[in-house]
């Protein structure tokens, strides 16, 4: 496969994730956002149950009991941010939640300064501020005009960037990255049927009504997007491959805009174009400088 290729599979990649912003909130027209989530992950476990079974055929050694705690703990943290997500949906645009998420990229390696203490990239720095302006931008100058879906969504990055760390330290131990993505979808759709059962009302009718968004999120976001993944960053750089999926942002905005009439004001867009900034900053500034140290 050519890089060309490569990156065009992950451009795919992060114009499904983008539209699956889109699916989330109009599903909620229909049905509530635990049912949702929880039935989202139920379809992306079994999309990934096959791949596991393979995976497993070749695995060297047993998953141990540390191990599985692991699994359970990444699936909870995957709850807590596909919960606030989706809950922020609810007062917040599809633009908005698709930027504020994809902070997420600079919150990993804040995570690891506070709880890994570990040195970090001297850029962490600025683009930590530059995306703390990106919001304030995106809030029209003011926080006190930031909704609760904008402050949820902001927790949904602490959670998700939390997620990737711990998911990070599972593949390295276990070498199973499917096995980890099927528990967690697992886990995530266990945590959010129980909760939906207790406090949000469900039918046939409603199910029948979100069914295209449930799958397409489901078997696509999920399934789909994280395959072309794979395949797509075996074949090209990672700073390039940083440059394409950090596009979702890009794509989920440009699709609420289309599908949902969605607008924002200069300053708004200039917030987001600040956020998106720091995004690639934090992906390709270290990556550029250690390997010009490489060939230096």
């Amino acid at each position: 496969m050519s890089r060309i290729q490569a990156n065009l599979l992950l451009l795919l990649a992060a114009a499904i994730w983008g539209g699956g912003f889109v699916a989330q909130s109009t599903a909620m027209k229909a049905i509530g956002p635990l049912w949702f989530i929880g039935l989202r992950f139920a379809v992306a476990t079994m999309v990934v149950l096959p791949f596991v079974w393979m995976e497993n055929r070749r695995a060297v050694k047993p998953l141990t009991s540390r191990n599985w705690l692991l699994l359970v703990l990444i699936g909870i943290t995957l709850f807590g941010g596909a919960a606030t997500q989706q809950l922020g949906l609810l007062t917040t645009t599809v633009t908005n939640s698709s930027f504020i998420t994809g902070l997420y990229v600079v919150f990993v390696p804040l995570i690891a300064v506070v709880f890994l203490r570990r040195a970090p990239h001297w850029i962490i720095w600025p683009a930590a501020l530059m995306a703390l302006c990106g919001i304030y931008l995106l809030s029209g100058g003011s926080f006190s005009r930031l909704t609760d879906g904008d402050f949820l969504t902001v927790v949904c990055a602490l959670f998700w960037a939390a997620q990737i760390t711990l998911a990070g330290s599972a593949v390295n131990e276990t070498g199973r990255p499917l096995a980890i993505s099927a528990m967690q979808f697992a886990v995530t759709a266990v945590l959010a049927l129980a909760v939906a059962a207790a406090i949000e009302p469900i039918s046939i009718v409603a199910i029948r009504a979100a069914l295209g968004e449930i799958l397409y999120v489901g078997i696509f976001s999920s399934g789909l997007a994280f395959a072309l993944q794979v395949i797509g960053q075996r074949y090209t750089t990672a700073p390039q491959a940083a440059i394409f999926l950090s596009s979702e942002a890009l794509f989920g905005a440009s699709l609420g805009a289309l599908f949902l009439g969605e607008t924002m004001g200069p300053v708004g867009y200039a917030g987001c174009a600040l956020m998106f900034a720091a995004m690639l900053a934090v992906e390709l500034v270290p990556e550029l400088v250690r390997r010009r140290n490489a060939a230096a």
